[in-house]
């Protein structure tokens, strides 16, 4: 059988591993509502080549596994069949520490490597220095105290404590407060696995305070 970039015969100490993958590859593409055509393309693969990746005929490298699990919202881990560690559902108020990015501070609200990133955030006053984003993803933000002056694209909303807002973040947008002493809120977005520093949250590096 002709070689195929990116995938190698298997050997005896792979066939373990590589019969838990194929059905895997298998189960979350159809998960994702994808043919194997669609999904191939996506890939830059053959439908006959993604096939033989799911019936076990050949081994995906390495960088085969990568392409597949970003296409399937995945990580390689889940297409090894491995189970992911034990997280604790509870976030301690005291276990939070404040984290400094472009004057925001912000505390973790939420579990790390999960598809909503959730903070306590306090927001500086805003000025025009402030920077427009725009990003893939949704953001949801909710404001405890203070009031936060929200820029989407041509329009301006003003947000009293209590009131919420939910955009797509691929619209310009820009958060700041609109009281000299800063505000706080609740933010959540759905960047999956995005470091601090890729936060909406500023434009300097994170450092612990």
């Amino acid at each position: 059988m002709d070689h195929v970039p990116g995938e190698t015969s298997p050997d005896p100490a792979t066939a373990d591993v590589l019969s838990d993958v194929a059905p895997q590859l298998r189960a979350l593409r159809r998960r994702r509502g994808l043919t194997l055509e669609a999904a191939a393309q996506r890939a830059g693969l053959s439908p006959a080549h993604l096939s033989r990746l799911e019936t076990g005929n050949r081994q995906p490298s390495l960088p085969m596994l990568l392409a597949l699990a970003r296409i399937y919202g995945t990580t390689v881990s889940e297409l090894l069949g491995e189970a992911p560690p034990e997280r604790d559902p509870v976030v301690r108020a005291d276990r939070s520490d404040p984290v400094e990015a472009g004057g925001w501070i912000y505390r973790q609200a939420g579990g790390a490597g999960r598809a909503l990133q959730c903070l306590r955030v306090h927001v500086p006053y805003a000025t025009r220095a402030d920077i427009v984003r725009v990003h893939p993803g949704e953001e949801w933000i909710h404001v405890l105290e203070g009031r936060v002056r929200l820029a989407l694209g041509e329009a301006v909303h003003v947000l009293d404590p209590g009131d919420s807002a939910h955009f797509d973040s691929l619209t310009p947008h820009r958060i700041g407060a609109a009281t000299q002493g800063g505000a706080e809120l609740l933010f959540v977005h759905t960047l999956m696995q995005s470091p601090a520093a890729d936060l909406c949250l500023g434009d300097g590096t994170p450092h612990l305070r």
